[in-house]
């Protein structure tokens, strides 16, 4: 795939639609799941990335991979049970939120955008009225992404505001302004961080609270999830920690960028997990615990994202085909310093999920597009 300047979740989403617990490290000389992804990992090393961790389960048996640094100052190991930014892993959070409030009969998603966020959408040719939060659920809504806003993107980039506030209805009128619409909403699949953000926005207009409350309350605690957390204002993080990285971007040297914006992609992208937090939230979702049944019935109905079919958008997770014939849920993720994906089986029996802690917001690096066949290879084989 040609390199791409995409900001974020962005470049996640055009590199996706390419193609016993506690166990030690696998050995890269075995054929099997976890030897495939330690390869993986350590390729990612030697294609630049300070380091690579991986998880692969089948069943109840668990093994962590891992290779090069969390930490390119104390030169620590990559941890497999390090925190890391999930990026746009954190929509298929939102979207859950907003299922299981249609369950509570509180709204419908069919519901109009303007008829919870009245004047949100009302700009540049666009209408809120004609946009329903289904449409923005799976990227059918026509609405521009806000990240590619030159003066948004070069500001994230530099991350020179790390604490910089920003209004949720702010980013949408960013988005709004790039362009006039190119279609009806509902013809065409489109990936905007901009539609998440709405989403955010529609759950505070229902609630009263804003959606790190309410993913808190409904997803993280019931599931135990104690490693993650959706930061909203405090934009370091602490404890045991992948240090993310930005390599040379307009000149200037590689540069630790744990510490970033928070604000800038909320509920399309803020949460803070680890690998097993994010495979036990992906497997609750897509088994059922988290869903009544027509509610997952609408999880799991996808708009095309690929003309061949292989890759297809549910509400915040994508159904894909892979190279093998396989398929699998999947989304993946990827804001300043991190980027990482995951793939479950439709009865959660088998899961593969990976992170790497370097992205300067290019697509289709050599060491994404090596460590994401690994991590595909790895599912295949399990």
């Amino acid at each position: 795939m040609k390199p791409l300047r995409l900001t974020a979740a962005g470049a996640a989403l055009a590199l996706a639609v390419l193609a016993g617990a506690g166990a030690g490290p696998a050995h890269a000389d075995t054929p099997t799941a976890a030897g495939l992804l330690q390869a993986g990992a350590q390729q990612g090393v030697a294609d630049g990335y300070p380091g690579v961790i991986g998880l692969v389960r089948r069943g109840g048996t668990t093994q962590y991979v891992h290779a090069g640094v969390g930490n390119l100052a104390t030169r620590a190991p990559a941890d497999p049970a390090a925190t890391f930014r999930i990026g746009s892993n954190t929509k298929a959070f939102t979207a859950t939120v907003l299922l299981q409030l249609e369950g509570e009969q509180r709204l419908s998603l069919d519901d109009s955008v303007a008829k919870w966020l009245p004047g949100a959408v009302n700009a540049n040719g666009y209408d809120g009225a004609r946009i329903t939060i289904r449409q923005l659920l799976n990227h059918t809504s026509d609405l521009p992404d806000y990240a590619k806003d030159a003066g948004f993107s070069l500001g994230y980039a530099l991350n020179l505001q790390p604490d910089r506030a920003w209004a949720p209805q702010t980013l949408v009128d960013l988005g709004l302004a790039q362009r006039r619409p190119t279609g009806a909403p509902g013809q065409k699949w489109s990936y905007s961080n901009t539609n998440y953000v709405l989403a955010g926005m529609v759950i505070k207009a229902v609630t009263g609270n804003d959606t790190a409350t309410e993913v808190r309350a409904r997803i993280i605690e019931p599931l135990g999830l104690h490693d993650t957390t959706f930061p909203t204002t405090d934009p370091s993080l602490s404890g045991n920690y992948l240090h993310g990285y930005e390599y040379p971007v307009i000149g200037i040297g590689i540069r630790d960028v744990s510490t970033s914006d928070v604000q800038a992609f909320g509920p399309a992208g803020a949460i803070v997990s680890t690998l097993d937090d994010l495979t036990a939230f992906s497997r609750a979702l897509v088994t059922g615990r988290l869903l009544a049944p027509a509610q997952q019935a609408e999880l799991k109905t996808t708009v095309p994202v690929t003309a061949d079919g292989t890759v297809g958008y549910g509400l915040g997770i994508l159904h894909v085909q892979l190279p093998c014939g396989q398929w699998a849920w999947s989304h993946n993720g990827a804001v300043l310093g991190y980027f990482s994906d995951w793939y479950t089986s439709d009865d959660g029996s088998r899961q593969v999920a990976r992170a790497n802690n370097e992205f300067h917001l290019l697509a289709g690096t050599k060491g994404q597009q090596d460590t994401g066949r690994a991590t595909a290879d790895a599912y295949c084989a399990l």
